[in-house]
């Protein structure tokens, strides 16, 4: 039976390692790129999703951005964090720590979410076993896995390294790898290689 994720994806999930690049707006702007040239790179590069990830424009730009986005790319765009965004976005994508202030349970807090985002895409960060053993009990379209090596942008105490792959096989959802993953990594298991600023210096 076709997933939602591979509902909104329009294909099924036979291969590995797809792209999925972060839209963090702030690094945009550090970097002098402007939306336009995120699309044109993402058609380039034959991204299958996006994140948009805003923490210092006001809703209005973050809604105007993720409109913008969506209308010119044909892929499913993704809120970072904002549930009150979810109208403008195919999907949201969550860390641990939003989940908790939601509720405590992550099976209540599932379902509250859900409540507000009805059958669009849901993601949950992970960083270890005991989280994606968590994960494969929730009904979420995706989870996010890292950090795969050292990033300059995060503070990254676990580096998951070679372990990833026997993560991501336990997984019953499929495995986003994050955190210092370049554009040509093959990593067993992993349906997408999560792409942030090193996007930009690839290209």
């Amino acid at each position: 039976m076709i997933s939602n994720l591979e509902k909104a994806l329009g294909f099924e999930l036979k291969a590995f390692n797809y792209l999925y690049v972060l839209c963090d707006y702030e690094t945009l702007l550090k970097k002098n790129i402007t939306l336009e040239k995120f699309v044109d790179l993402c058609k380039k590069n034959d991204v299958k999703l996006v994140q948009y990830r805003d923490k210092i424009s006001s809703l209005e730009e973050q809604k105007n951005n993720l409109l913008y986005l969506k209308s010119q790319l044909n892929i499913p765009i993704i809120i970072n964090d904002k549930i009150e965004l979810i109208e403008f976005a195919d999907g949201l994508h969550l860390g641990q720590e939003d989940f908790s202030k939601i509720h405590n349970d992550k099976k209540i807090a599932i379902k509250l979410i859900k409540a507000k985002i009805k059958d669009k895409l849901l993601g949950l960060s992970t960083h270890n076993e005991i989280e994606i053993l968590e994960a494969n009990e929730l009904p979420l379209d995706m989870i996010g896995l890292g950090a795969y090596r050292n990033t300059n942008t995060k503070d990254v105490s676990s580096i998951i390294g070679s372990k990833i792959s026997y993560l991501a096989k336990i997984s019953k959802h499929p495995v986003c790898a994050i955190g210092g993953v370049k554009m040509d990594d093959i990593i067993e298991n992993v349906r997408f290689n999560v792409i942030g600023s090193g996007f930009f210096n690839e290209n």
